[in-house]
């Protein structure tokens, strides 16, 4: 305000307050026995102290499990499809409650939509569950329309949907207890990468593929070989470099 140039708004608030006396005052230190007796005048009376006692100090902390005995035996399933220049395709993996993968992939080759791709995969994968006879499981999808559809919280108005939904709804009711859940796509990468390779893979006929064992090397080739050349020699890597 004590600017010799003002523009703008600062120039409209001085016109504006202008007709008005101000003064300006400095806040008055609130002294600590001023908050204190405030706080005195409003205590409750049906105020009841904490209770800091705690015998059990060596106890970093307490909890209540529930053990599901029915979830701890339930099969997960996976399912995703896939479309891209070369083709169309869709993945399905089923988890046994021990950890065991059982990998499905077919290719497509009629016209189809993605969320058509969905369905196809989610359909191919509860057939293989129920040729194993399982009665409970968990059914895992990157599609939230599919999935909430399956669920009945979403509607169904794609006239080439409601035929996928009445079928996965139809073999559903032989099984004991499966509950669809949504999974974000990052969290269903194994599915995917079977679609993608269904879709990339050019085939004639039915293949038939072995299950595909996945490791993990921590290590470079060339270093575990040095490992292996240590045990078969009692001498180190390089005894022979001078």
């Amino acid at each position: 305000m004590e600017s010799t140039a003002l523009n703008g708004r600062m120039a409209r608030w001085q016109i504006l307050l202008s007709e008005f006396d101000i003064t300006y005052v400095n806040q008055k230190a609130v002294k600590g026995n001023a908050i204190t007796d405030f706080l005195a005048s409003r205590a409750l009376d049906d105020y009841v102290p904490l209770n800091f006692y705690f015998p059990n100090e060596d106890l970093m902390y307490v909890a209540t499990v529930e053990v599901n005995t029915q979830e701890s035996n339930a099969w997960k399933l996976n399912f995703d499809g896939t479309s891209n220049a070369v083709g169309n395709g869709i993945g399905a993996v089923l988890v046994s409650p021990d950890g065991d993968h059982y990998l499905f992939t077919s290719k497509l080759d009629f016209d189809y939509t993605n969320i058509m791709a969905e369905y196809e995969a989610c359909i191919m994968g509860i057939r293989a569950v129920m040729e194993r006879k399982i009665k409970v499981l968990e059914v895992y999808g990157d599609s939230a329309l599919v999935i909430y559809q399956l669920k009945g919280e979403w509607e169904t108005r794609d006239p080439k949907l409601i035929s996928y939904r009445k079928l996965v709804l139809e073999l559903i009711e032989e099984f004991d207890d499966i509950t669809f859940c949504y999974l974000p796509r990052d969290e269903n990468q194994m599915a995917d990468a079977l679609a993608t390779l269904a879709s990339m893979i050019k085939v004639n006929k039915q293949e038939d593929v072995k299950p595909i064992q996945m490791s993990i090397y921590d290590a470079l080739a060339h270093c575990c070989n040095v490992d292996e050349e240590e045990e078969k020699d009692d001498n180190p890597w390089y005894q022979n470099i001078l």
